[in-house]
């Protein structure tokens, strides 16, 4: 499976577009990865081309499986599409939910790049007829990320919980976003 989306443009932020995750994407996941706030927020470590590499094959083994659904997020400027600034994930589970995520590039935060990319994604689980049998999606975040609890506020993801820490993977309490498809069985 691959699916193609595209966010349009709005005042003042170019289109978007997501697609699955390329190996000639790996440079620009690189060059993503060595920002210090990126750091600190996710869980994986990227710092070669290796560990690129590595990544974009598990994410393409996830589309192959159809259990995860990794989208390299690009800005269109009526030209093409640059390379990739942002990823949002859709992981499905064993309970018929799926766990987002998503991250920005430094040089694009804060320009509601990943609200617009979780949107799309998120449209194109709950769609009728989607082919990914959703109707939970869970958001976790570190309770001190600020700008990702706005992302999934933003969103319609409402808090469900607070979580404990659990060190040494989640060293700090975090936040548990809920949105549900209520029209799905």
């Amino acid at each position: 499976m691959s699916v193609l989306l595209s966010v349009a443009s709005t005042a003042g932020l170019p289109a978007l577009s997501l697609r699955p995750w390329q190996a000639d994407d790996a440079t620009a996941l690189v060059a993503a990865h060595r920002d210090p706030a990126m750091r600190r927020w996710l869980m994986t470590v990227i710092n070669s081309e290796a560990d690129a590499r590595r990544w974009i094959d598990s994410q393409q083994l996830g589309w192959a499986s159809g259990t995860r659904f990794g989208f390299a997020v690009s800005e269109n400027d009526g030209a093409g599409s640059g390379p990739p600034v942002g990823h949002v994930t859709v992981k499905l589970n064993d309970a018929g939910g799926a766990e987002v995520g998503y991250w920005t590039a430094a040089d694009v935060r804060g320009r509601g790049l990943a609200s617009r990319a979780l949107e799309a994604a998120v449209g194109w689980v709950l769609a009728s007829g989607s082919s990914v049998p959703v109707v939970r999606l869970e958001l976790f975040h570190a309770a001190d990320n600020r700008a990702s609890c706005r992302v999934a506020e933003r969103c319609g993801f409402g808090l469900e919980a607070v979580l404990p820490a659990r060190p040494p993977a989640f060293p700090s309490e975090g936040h548990l976003h809920v949105r549900t498809d209520s029209a799905r069985p």
